[in-house]
């Protein structure tokens, strides 16, 4: 198999950030098991991409036309080819989009590498961007493994969300609207730094918040959208798309929002300085040309950065879960060889008993990614049941089944557990966040630990 070539090498140079930064449009896809199956899977039929109407039709992709058939009566195939880059693998293919249209509005990109495809993680990427060269069109085409921390570049920069699965993006207008948010703002702080306040500014308005009353605000935020007096698990119909949409979404949209806080006060800092002073129109414009760089390098941060609070944020939601719905816990104890799983349900104490079955405690972890660190929690169990809550979707088939060797039962949100995207309906030990809380919690082990 040919090599993979790193999206982001050591020398700074990066095909993705490079695609990113030139391209006017870019067709971004999250892949579901079916588009990378045919690659690894030999009784699969579907031989390449799912291209839905809406994206074939949008003028990114060459036009389809009327295959000629030696039936006239036939149903019409529609097709269109154009060239192919692979970077990654130093790749060019001649490839096709096809429309059966006997099935319907179903239309696929094929002849495409498998190599490309079949080590891929659930619920990766697939990024293609056209260039047109002497009147041919061609596109340079890049897969992300979801897996990776390339995208988590994809995403900041594109400002993805979790509820994202395909679409024509623009980079550019990203990366303009976030620019025109940071400048806005540093209106405000400009204002402030006239007056000479921008210190008392800066500490009020752009400081931002520690990880849990980051959360706090983004759990406020949710219950005040849908109108819910806490976030009960066992009154709240799907308890893990909630958490997933208050921990990928709402929190992540407010750390954006004082992320671009701390940047327009920097980036006035960066053009006028710390001290107020009389400005004037030939000084500031003097700062803002010897500033090129710092300004530049400010914008490329503000869309890329990501800070790693993530994982806390996660367990901060977990734990008011398990406050609201008055489920006995403790947090973060300290068990055998000093090892602190993240929840102990009903109490240490209880866990240290020989019960047995449903009175049995539990160890619940919360992770929002796994990758390998799923092996570290796996440490803490003791002989005890281990549930590990997480809103990743790249875990693999072969992992889930190694954690279920092990007697390891995630817990993932309600929408994954069923998506067509993950691994996670195809295994047992994995649990939506309802059951979990309503059949495994609220029939089996409360009762038991009364």
């Amino acid at each position: 198999m040919p090599e993979q070539f790193d999206l982001f090498a050591e020398d700074g140079s990066s095909l993705l950030a490079e695609l990113l930064r030139t391209s006017r449009e870019l067709f971004v896809k999250k892949l579901s098991n079916n588009d990378r199956d045919w690659a690894r899977l030999t009784n699969k039929h579907q031989g390449g991409v799912y291209v839905p109407p809406t994206q074939r039709d949008s003028g990114f992709f060459p036009p389809l036309v009327a295959k000629e058939r030696d039936d006239p009566e036939a149903d019409e195939i529609r097709e269109a080819w154009f060239r192919t880059d692979w970077p990654q693998y130093g790749i060019e293919r001649k490839t096709r989009l096809v429309h059966y249209t006997s099935k319907g509005p179903e239309t696929h990109m094929t002849r495409v590498p498998k190599e490309a495809f079949a080590e891929l993680s659930p619920a990766s990427w697939l990024v293609m961007s056209r260039a047109d060269e002497r009147g041919e069109q061609r596109y340079i085409c890049l897969t992300v493994d979801s897996a990776s921390d390339d995208a988590t570049v994809l995403l900041d920069t594109l400002g993805i969300d979790a509820a994202f699965t395909v679409g024509i993006l623009d980079p550019a207008a990203v990366v303009a609207r976030e620019r025109d948010e940071i400048l806005d703002f540093a209106e405000e702080v400009a204002l402030a730094w006239l007056a000479g306040e921008i210190a008392g500014f800066a500490d009020n308005r752009a400081t931002m918040p520690a990880t849990a009353e980051l959360a706090l605000l983004a759990r406020a935020n949710f219950l005040d959208r849908y109108k819910l007096p806490s976030l009960n698990p066992f009154e709240l119909e799907f308890p893990g798309d909630a958490v997933r949409e208050i921990s990928r979404k709402i929190e992540w949209d407010l750390f954006r929002e004082f992320q671009r806080r701390e940047r327009g006060v920097e980036l006035v800092r960066i053009v006028l300085g710390d001290e107020p002073i009389k400005p004037d129109m030939k000084g500031v414009v003097r700062r803002l040309v010897d500033a090129t760089g710092a300004v530049d390098r400010l914008m490329l941060s503000a869309s890329q950065q990501r800070k790693s609070r993530a994982g806390y944020s996660f367990e901060h939601h977990i734990e008011a879960m398990l406050e609201a719905g008055n489920i006995p816990f403790a947090k973060q104890v300290v068990m055998d060889a000093k090892k602190r799983p993240d929840f102990v349900l009903p109490s240490l104490a209880h866990l240290k008993k020989p019960y047995e079955g449903a009175q049995r405690g539990l160890i619940l972890s919360a992770k929002t990614t796994l990758r390998e660190r799923w092996k570290q929690v796996q440490r803490e169990m003791g002989g005890s049941d281990l549930f590990l809550a997480t809103v990743d979707e790249s875990i693999a088939a072969n992992a889930i089944e190694d954690m279920a060797s092990m007697g390891i039962n995630l817990v993932v949100p309600e929408t994954l557990k069923k998506s067509r995207d993950t691994e996670y309906v195809r295994h047992d030990n994995v649990l939506d966040f309802a059951t979990f809380f309503r059949g495994e919690l609220q029939v089996n082990r409360l009762p038991a630990w009364a």
